[in-house]
């Protein structure tokens, strides 16, 4: 259950649309093969309204056996009132709390169990939305859920609850508090609007607020704004229209219409002079927030706004990154977004200074570029790129099916502001209709100094303002209404029964195609041709096992130099070239392997190998590129002990593994950055990168014979005789349990981590062990997220995992909790990583757990980056090429001695380090008394201190 804590978007806010129609696309750079003619494709809808108001929009896509469920409800913080912020995020988290046929907190246990996956819901300031991604079998399951949360929660919905969700959402916003910057992000906020506009206060809400909410408020919220009337539901994916709507007249026809909601006509008042403030914060860089309001979201103005946002600060082909992170080298990092709404949009840039260098330096290079802007407008070229990536951006869209910007979102999407689903081709038309002029028009009209808002964020103190708990028995002599008489009720006891999954659709998980070119690059190949994109990457077995502790980081420092310049193109150039297909060009390295990577529309496939062979095969590794990534590299590594879980990474693999490859991370360290010469960089690639050791992965729109010529085209003249002689270290002998320290004054919550020594990602009980995870903490509906989360409200979320390299990697549990419970809360997850071992799983416990993998397989696949990723496992772990195809037979086949088996084999809670990154003085005494083992304190770059 996610919301914006500070709700500003870091990127434009076309990346979240997705679109069709004929539009004319940009051709591809002078120096690029040129671009196909693309088709754009088209996306059929249909659109209905139930007798008591609820709008359906529907979508049929039989290309997987998967189907997506989108509800939207229209109301946000856009309703709330001051004094009552925050109801509407809260809200959301009371409807995975159990309805009244459903059972209590048995949602997303159903989801999980069929299978389903992107189960979530969000707020932000002008809608609330729930949304699942099932296999097409359990259709009916899911609307069985939403139908009965949307017309029958109330009947479920206690002061118990209530209390639960309250501390979980608190602990969500001290969550977002603790992040670096986040309170300057709020201050702008506060800023931007007066106090008691709707977009005043974070989606979720203040402390004093949420803590304020009571039974009756909540439940009164429900019956307003929770009524079929007020939402529109968008099922996209495999299913029979016709049962369709017999599903959706069952299962929501009988809901009552609710109240009217009335319209809010609330007017953002403009800024006429510009407004100043300073934060301080825990960070180790102080940073500059300059935001402004632009035009609603849809309105006239706003496509420019975009447009305008993502040439000032948009990617690495932007003016801001150019100006400030390449040329001048004073800022470390540069993100300018637009947040679209509908009282008004919010377009901002944040910019990160470099040590030693002054926001004020900044702040005058920023508005050199707004003048710039304003006086001459952006060049053709700027216009092109800009459009291009908006075109790419909603093409790739659509191959999601559901939540987070996929095709039932945005049908939900356009028919909230707009009450037109099919807005698709006139929202790409209304970005290629920018011109210079209405751009440069955009930059005049909205973005002055004295339309402004700047924030500085400075090194401090961190002032947040928490609020004692509510006594206990709060609520405890309210009586609660039932929203029904007897007889509707009565009339509902059908719907104690969940239905029964459909026929199991037949689906054969993908077995690439493979060929291997004369120089040993081996090539894979998945083909789908549903929509005009692709995915590609080159992976060279060429991770950070190999580096050392005298040169830690040497990896990661030569895959992020790839993309820096080559013999063909500088770095701005390449920067230049791929955003003028629409793509970002990626390189990095992790444990295992490093690659550089694309996504991009097939029409220029030749283009993006073109890109793709050039930084693979050609890096100059220029020493003045060089030192630059140096300098982002050690601030990066500094930056690091801003983020408790970034610590807890670091110290934590360092205290486990020592100088083993596996304790040291990819960025590797400030010692070992500042030791690497270009000659090691270069040397190291040479080592490592080569054809007979990589391979070429590809998925999407793209035949075998095209795939064969290209990769012959742009690769075949790649030499170089780079092998896996790697040998990683055993690792070293497990430690007792012991509780690590990291100090971490003014902390608002706790990063509470158990990391013990893991698996290697070939293990043979890999099923097993994968389904005994799901059960201790995979799964929102785990044993550690039910304990921590769910019974205790100790955090927002918590779970386990085994982090699976080549020859082993940690094992890691627990979450980030609230500081006083730091203590309690370490005592319930020693509790559970010792229950596991003695409690075997039940039998629902393993079902759910079995279920939930075997049936979430085809959603692996859903987007081609999706199934590069399983292309690259292949190769890098040496795994047969039907590997996805016989999973779920494996699964199928675990046993409950096998599962049980693993618990004992590969969980062990006494040779674990139990880190605890928070404020020492507030938890050391509690952690103390607990006696779980010796403490011993380290600094946020793993040191002991003595």
């Amino acid at each position: 259950m996610k919301a914006p804590q500070f709700a500003f978007k870091k990127i434009a806010a076309a990346a979240f649309a997705c679109g069709l129609a004929t539009a004319s696309v940009a051709m591809a750079a002078d120096n690029l093969p040129a671009a196909k003619p693309l088709k754009l494709p088209e996306l059929q809808y249909e659109k209905y309204t139930l007798p008591n108001g609820l709008v359906i929009l529907t979508h049929e896509d039989h290309r997987l056996p998967l189907v997506a469920i989108d509800l939207w409800y229209h109301v946000g913080p856009l309703n709330e009132r001051a004094g009552r912020t925050g109801f509407a995020h809260l809200f959301e988290h009371m409807m995975f709390e159990g309805s009244e046929h459903v059972g209590e907190k048995a949602h997303i246990k159903y989801l999980e169990g069929a299978g389903a996956t992107d189960i979530n819901g969000t707020t932000d300031f002008d809608r609330t939305n729930y949304f699942e991604t099932l296999p097409s079998n359990q259709l009916e399951l899911g609307l069985w859920l939403e139908s009965d949360r949307m017309g029958f929660l109330l009947e479920g919905l206690d002061r118990t609850k209530l209390t639960n969700q309250r501390d979980v959402v608190r602990n969500e916003r001290r969550q977002g508090e603790g992040t670096p910057y986040a309170l300057a992000d709020e201050q702008a906020y506060h800023m931007l609007f007066p106090q008691d506009h709707p977009y005043y206060a974070s989606v979720i809400g203040s402390h004093a607020d949420i803590e304020a909410a009571r039974i009756n408020d909540i439940r009164d919220f429900h019956q307003h704004f929770y009524t079929p009337n007020n939402a529109s539901i968008a099922i996209a994916g495999d299913f029979d229209a016709a049962k369709l709507k017999a599903l959706l007249t069952k299962y929501f026809g009988p809901i009552p219409h609710g109240p009217a909601v009335e319209p809010v006509t609330i007017k953002t008042p403009p800024i006429t002079a510009q407004k100043r403030a300073t934060v301080t914060d825990t960070v180790q860089l102080p940073r500059l927030t300059v935001a402004w309001l632009t035009p609603p979201v849809f309105t006239p103005g706003d496509a420019d706004t975009d447009i305008l946002v993502h040439i000032l600060g948009g990617g690495k082909a932007s003016r801001l990154y150019r100006k400030l992170v390449y040329e001048q080298q004073i800022a470390q990092t540069v993100t300018c977004g637009l947040n679209a709404l509908k009282l008004g949009s919010i377009a901002n840039c944040d910019i990160t200074a470099k040590p030693g260098v002054s926001l004020d330096s900044l702040e005058a290079a920023l508005w050199k570029e707004v003048a710039s802007l304003q006086t001459d407008g952006p060049t053709q070229a700027e216009l092109d790129r800009a459009r291009t990536v908006d075109v790419t951006a909603k093409i790739t869209g659509l191959q999601r099916l559901g939540g987070f910007g996929g095709v039932a979102d945005t049908l939900d999407r356009y028919n909230q502001f707009l009450d037109d689903p099919g807005y698709l081709p006139k929202d790409i038309a209304r970005y290629q209709a920018a011109t210079i002029a209405s751009v440069k028009q955009a930059a005049a009209q909205y973005f002055g100094k004295d339309q402004s808002v700047v924030v500085s964020c400075v090194a401090g103190k961190k002032v947040v303002d928490d609020v004692p708990r509510s006594p206990d028995n709060t609520d405890a002599d309210v009586k609660l209404t039932a929203p029904y008489d007897a007889q509707f009720e009565d009339q509902q006891n059908w719907r104690k029964t969940a239905p029964a999954p459909g026929p199991t659709t037949a689906f054969h998980l993908p077995v690439p195609k493979t060929f291997t070119l004369a120089n040993g690059l081996q090539v894979y190949l998945l083909e789908d041709h549903s929509l005009p994109v692709f995915s590609a990457a080159v992976v060279a077995r060429a991770g950070s096992e190999s580096d050392t502790p005298a040169k830690a980081g040497l990896a990661g420092f030569t895959a992020r130099l790839l993309t820096e310049g080559t013999t063909q193109r500088s770095a701005t150039q390449l920067a230049d070239d791929a955003e003028q297909i629409g793509t970002t060009l990626t390189s990095v390295a992790d444990v295992d392997s490093a690659n550089a990577s694309l996504n991009a529309l097939s029409n220029n496939t030749e283009a993006g190998l073109d890109l793709l062979s050039d930084v693979i095969e050609h890096p100059t590794f220029a020493p003045e590129e060089v030192e630059r990534i140096r300098k982002q590299r050690l601030v990066a590594i500094l930056q690091e002990s801003d983020q408790p879980v970034a610590s807890v990474l670091r110290v934590g693999f360092r205290t486990l593994y020592g100088d083993h490859p596996y304790g040291i991370r990819p960025i590797g360290n400030t010692d070992g950055i500042k030791s690497i010469t270009r000659d090691d960089i270069a040397s190291f690639w040479q080592a490592h990168y080569g054809p007979k050791d990589s391979a070429l992965v590809l998925a999407g729109d793209l035949s075998e014979s095209e795939v064969k010529h290209l990769s012959e085209k742009y690769f075949k003249s790649w030499t170089g005789a780079a092998s896996t002689a790697v040998t990683v270290p055993a690792a070293p002998t497990p430690p007792g349990l012991k509780i690590v320290i990291v100090d971490k004054p003014g902390a608002p919550q706790t990063a509470l981590y158990a990391i013990g020594l893991g698996l290697p990602r070939t293990t043979p009980d890999y099923p097993a062990v994968m389904i005994m995870n799901n059960v201790l903490g995979g799964l929102f509906a785990s044993r550690i997220n039910m304990n921590l989360r769910e019974e205790h409200g100790y955090t927002y979320g918590a779970g386990s995992g085994f982090l699976m390299y080549r020859t082993g990697g940690p094992f890691y549990s627990g979450a980030q909790v609230r500081t006083d419970v730091t203590a309690p809360a370490a005592k319930q997850l020693m509790l559970e990583l010792n229950r596991i071992r003695t409690d075997p799983p039940t039998e629902a416990e393993l079902k759910l757990a079995k279920d939930s993998l075997l049936h979430s397989l085809p959603g692996d696949f859903e987007t081609t980056k999706a199934s590069i990723g399983g292309l690259r496992q292949l190769f890098v772990y040496g795994l047969p090429l039907d590997y996805f195809a016989k999973l779920p037979a494996r699964y199928e086949a675990v046993t409950p001695a096998e599962v049980s088996k693993a618990a004992q084999t590969d969980v062990h809670p006494d040779q674990l380090i139990l880190m605890a990154v928070g404020d020492r003085a507030k938890i050391e005494p509690s952690l103390k008394e607990l006696n779980l083992g010796p403490i011993e304190y380290r600094d946020t770059t793993g040191n002991l201190l003595k």
